[in-house]
């Protein structure tokens, strides 16, 4: 479906900007609602990566070209915003081909599954392809189902190969692109939706999050400090003075707040792994 022509589109290089605006961003309103039917395969696939994750495992990003590229910057944010490390990232091309094409490199199925023998049986693996038939892509979640990795596929057509191997398929039923087959619009759109959605409930079920507040962020500049100070004199009791300095020296908001409350960094960080937010402060009784 996202290789259809669709008929409504087709004088629109013909159309007023204003009717072409309104047309992308009617297709992009659709895009995000097509996630709505695909909320309880993301929700079951979340649960069972954030138990493999518990686990130590890495979260890995797998796709080739713009559905690549939105699975990269999806992983990228979780170390800066919930303090999570763990991500590797098997694209199409290396890094090259995060700023250009690179021609072919998507096509290569046995290049895929020999990356996705890479995983083993605590990580999870979150493969993202428009089309669903990708073949790097296809061969990444085949070698790493093999290795007993989680598979989690996002693709935007019904029937895809992808969605028929994951151990949790995700269909973004997006349709046909008002400008046919440039997936980076409707279907990129859900993709990164989806993303979202998926890897802050696995944060969200890992204990990252405190309350609505990211806990676990890492408070490297100055809009941040003042934020996690604020958390870590909630947590603590600490003056703003003393919060600062511990972000100074523990840049996590729960962190520096459990040295405050009389843990060694080494103990702290070790609780927080094994309890969350929550759970490592009600160790210490708050």
């Amino acid at each position: 479906m996202t290789e259809d022509v669709a008929r409504r589109y087709q004088d629109l290089d013909l159309w007023p900007p204003e009717e072409v605006l309104m047309a992308l961003l009617e297709a992009q309103l659709r895009a995000v609602a097509a996630l709505w039917p695909a909320l309880p395969a993301l929700k079951k696939a979340a649960v069972e990566a954030a138990g493999r994750l518990r686990q130590g495992g890495h979260l890995v990003y797998a796709g080739a070209g713009t559905s690549g590229r939105l699975a990269v910057l999806d992983g990228v944010e979780l170390w800066p915003t919930f303090g999570f490390s763990r991500v590797r990232y098997l694209l199409a091309g290396g890094e090259k081909a995060l700023l250009e094409a690179v021609e072919g490199a998507e096509d290569d199925l046995e290049g895929g599954l020999a990356l996705g023998r890479s995983l083993g049986e605590r990580d999870v693996l979150l493969a993202v392809a428009a089309s669903g038939r990708t073949p790097f892509t296809l061969g990444v979640l085949r070698g790493a189902k093999a290795r007993g990795a989680l598979t989690v596929a996002l693709a935007n057509n019904p029937g895809a190969p992808l969605l028929a191997e994951a151990h949790h398929p995700v269909l973004l039923l997006t349709g046909p692109e008002p400008i046919a087959g440039s997936t980076r619009l409707g279907a990129g759109t859900a993709q990164k939706a989806a993303l979202n959605l998926f890897s802050t409930l696995v944060m969200v079920l890992l204990g990252r999050v405190y309350g609505n507040r990211m806990a676990r962020m890492r408070a490297q500049n100055a809009k941040l400090r003042a934020r996690g100070a604020a958390l870590v004199q909630e947590l603590s009791g600490v003056s703003q003075e003393e919060a600062l300095a511990l972000l100074e020296a523990y840049p996590e908001p729960a962190l520096a707040a459990l040295v405050a409350l009389g843990l060694e960094p080494g103990e702290a960080l070790a609780l927080l792994e094994a309890k969350g937010v929550r759970g490592a402060l009600a160790e210490v009784g708050r």
